[in-house]
């Protein structure tokens, strides 16, 4: 555990039309910014815009897992029912471990909001000492699904043996167990 040791952070895009410059990326700099706000400890962002292609997300993740060793990659985009939508797929399909539980409370806080938040399918998963989470693609909805599951990613990146992350206490706080 090092405080002064600078997490790497994946931020992935996946949108057919930003992809293809059509189509301005709202999504990731909505999770930059996010972590810009958060975020006490140093970190660098490792920020990448892809199509909606399982193959292409799935070797994404493996690399910002695997060669770039984030600690943590959020995705956005890719994780409704539409044909096209596969980025659960693609992180399960890379996942060493599943963790169902960032899902059900993503979901479980934004169908206060809407009531077509159950057709969302966000997951999240573990590969190679990295936390894969898949949020929305919509800035607002980004916000309310990170401001849910943040307080426990931190705890969770320190059992992957990952970066110690700080986070402004003013603004959330995270949980970390009692020392003995």
């Amino acid at each position: 555990m090092s405080t002064a040791q600078t997490a790497k952070i994946g931020i992935v895009t996946v949108s057919d039309r930003a992809s293809r410059g059509e189509y301005e990326d709202l999504g990731g700099p909505a999770i930059r910014a996010y972590l810009d706000e958060v975020l006490t400890s140093p970190f660098e962002a490792v920020a990448r815009i892809i199509s909606d292609d399982q193959e292409g997300i799935e070797a994404t993740l493996r690399d910002m897992c695997d060669e770039h060793h984030c600690c943590l990659v959020i995705t956005t985009g890719g994780t409704g029912p539409a044909v096209r939508d596969v980025t659960p797929e693609a992180t399960e399909a890379v996942a060493q471990k599943l963790m169902p539980g960032f899902g059900e409370l993503m979901r479980k806080v934004s169908l206060e909001k809407v009531p077509t938040a159950i057709l969302s399918r966000q997951t999240a998963a573990i590969r190679n000492g990295a936390l894969i989470v898949n949020l929305p693609g919509q800035p607002k909805a980004i916000r309310e699904c990170l401001d849910a599951v943040f307080p426990a990613i931190p705890h969770c990146v320190t059992l992957l043996e990952g970066p110690w992350l700080e986070v402004d206490e003013e603004r959330m706080s995270i949980f970390r167990p009692k020392s003995k």
